[in-house]
């Protein structure tokens, strides 16, 4: 205002005197200067803004929120702590900072904390000065907090005795958390079985179940050949990896498990695979999806428990990453499995950050619970944990597994658990992987190793023959043998469950 004021007291308005002719009387007037009322008007233009900027800056702080950008706000952090954050532009976009200069303290990751947390988001630091922007992942928690919460739950029991009462609160309330208490109908329908494909000691065939009325779930049986009696059974879920059971390292493990004498059953989880034909990938990503591959979990056993060249005495499961978290989920709630291995899974501060492991509220039955927890209702059954030095399994020989040895302690049986540790290895289920499996295996299943080693007894994985991706689906290369009655869709399968099921 002062500036308007100042300008109107100038004399940049004022016209020029003009003498006019003797007729005009006299008469003087005044003629308007365009250059001063220019000058004026462009003034009274930038005054305009800057009222609107500043009422514009009020009305974001009438309720004190003092807010500034993301972006704003961590390039201040950059520039102030001299760090580097990486991120990507639509991470940022359109979030805002609440009362972001209070944010701020004198140490980098107390403030990146607080600048972080409400938006749901956090860093993970790549290495000294260099942090890379994630959004937060609340089923991860810091080593020493998972550790502490594990010894927590470790105080509900002392022995034996208690430790089975502890059982048996958690286990009824996992099939509730899954909405599974009690089990939908199984359709009264055969299994879809495609031709078998013979090769060097064993044989292949895909098979479809139908678990729910119009939902199948996927998978390649791989079968030994010329075995004499009842046949151990694996089950083989596969995890979050490119190409899922496709995979030559898939086909490779579930190959020689089969030429070693037992019979290998690979399968899909839920929204992968040619599960795909009905719903999208990014169904995987919701919460129904871990309910959807526990109840195809169950129903495999179903299958497999009904053969009779099935030995129900020996049925284990093996799978990787978030198959692995099925393995540990399934081998707690069904004692019809035997034996369990789960590889570069367990840990006691990562729950597995898909919802196909961790949608449904499976952590907070018996009061709350982690997956090491859950990996202890498998004793005094065998089982094997398979971990590596690049993912959250890399402190399981620390912690977790000596938990467990107390846990199987309880039964006598303290050997019947067992941690294969790489630490120079990353999170995948390579050579070394599957060979920690395999001795597994045959110690515990009386399997043929002779069948799969050469004469230097070095395992021989050479024999199998990769097939292609195509050469394993059960309803043809397009989708074309997808039964009619399929149910399509996501907003489909929910209206197969009850009403609060959640998305």
């Amino acid at each position: 205002m002062r500036l308007i004021k100042n300008f109107f007291c100038s004399s940049s308005l004022r016209g020029t005197k003009q003498s006019h002719s003797a007729n005009s009387g006299g008469f003087s007037s005044l003629k308007p200067d365009f250059a001063a009322m220019t000058k004026y008007f462009s003034m009274l233009f930038f005054v305009y803004l800057s009222l609107i900027t500043n009422l514009s800056a009020q009305t974001q702080n009438t309720d004190n929120l003092y807010k500034k950008p993301l972006t704003d706000v961590l390039k201040e952090i950059q520039t102030r702590f001299k760090v580097q954050i990486k991120y990507s532009e639509p991470q940022v976009k359109d979030k805002w900072v609440n009362c972001a200069d209070w944010r701020f303290r004198t140490d980098v990751d107390e403030t990146l904390a607080n600048v972080l947390t409400p938006l749901d988001m956090k860093v993970n630091k790549e290495k000294p000065g260099v942090y890379k922007l994630k959004e937060y992942e609340y089923y991860r928690w810091e080593v020493q907090d998972g550790w502490a919460y594990l010894d927590t739950l470790a105080t509900k029991y002392h022995d034996k005795a208690s430790w089975e009462k502890r059982k048996a609160e958690i286990k009824p309330e996992l099939y509730q958390a899954l909405m599974l208490s009690p089990l939908p109908a199984k359709p009264n329908s055969k299994p879809i079985i495609t031709a078998k494909r013979v090769f060097d000691g064993y044989s292949v065939e895909n098979i479809a179940l139908e678990i729910l009325p119009g939902v199948w779930i996927n998978g390649s049986l791989y079968k030994p050949l010329n075995v004499k009696g009842k046949i151990p059974v694996v089950l083989s879920p596969d995890g979050h990896w490119e190409k899922q059971r496709y995979r030559p390292d898939c086909q490779l493990r579930c190959a020689t498990i089969a030429r070693m004498g037992a019979m290998a059953f690979s399968y899909d989880l839920f929204a992968w695979g040619e599960s795909m034909l009905q719903f999208k990938y990014e169904d995987h990503r919701r919460s129904l999806a871990q309910t959807v591959q526990t109840l195809g979990g169950i129903r495999i056993l179903d299958y497999f428990s009904s053969l009779k060249e099935t030995d129900t005495s020996r049925i284990g499961i093996s799978g990787g990453s978030g198959a692995g978290s099925h393995s540990i989920l399934m081998t707690a709630m069904d004692d019809r499995i035997k034996l369990s291995a789960p590889v570069v899974a367990m840990s006691s501060y990562f729950y597995g950050g898909c919802p196909c492991e961790s949608g449904m509220p499976i952590h907070q039955c018996g009061g709350g619970t982690d997956n090491v927890e859950l990996a202890a209702m498998a004793a005094p059954r065998p089982q094997l944990l398979v971990s590596d030095g690049s993912d959250w399994t890399a402190h399981t020989p620390e912690h977790d597994f000596t938990y467990l040895q107390k846990m199987y302690g309880y039964y006598g049986v303290q050997n019947k658990v067992e941690n294969v540790h790489l630490p120079e290895e990353k999170h995948d289920f390579g050579i070394n992987k599957r060979i920690a499996l395999y001795d597994f295996l045959i110690k515990n299943f009386k399997l043929n190793s002779a069948a799969v080693k050469d004469k230097y007894g070095k395992y021989d994985e050479s024999k199998v023959t990769i097939e292609k991706e195509n050469a394993l689906y059960v309803f043809g290369d397009k989708g074309e043998k997808l039964p009619k009655n399929a149910v399509m869709g996501f907003e489909n399968l929910e209206k197969l469950f009850p009403i609060n099921a959640t998305k």
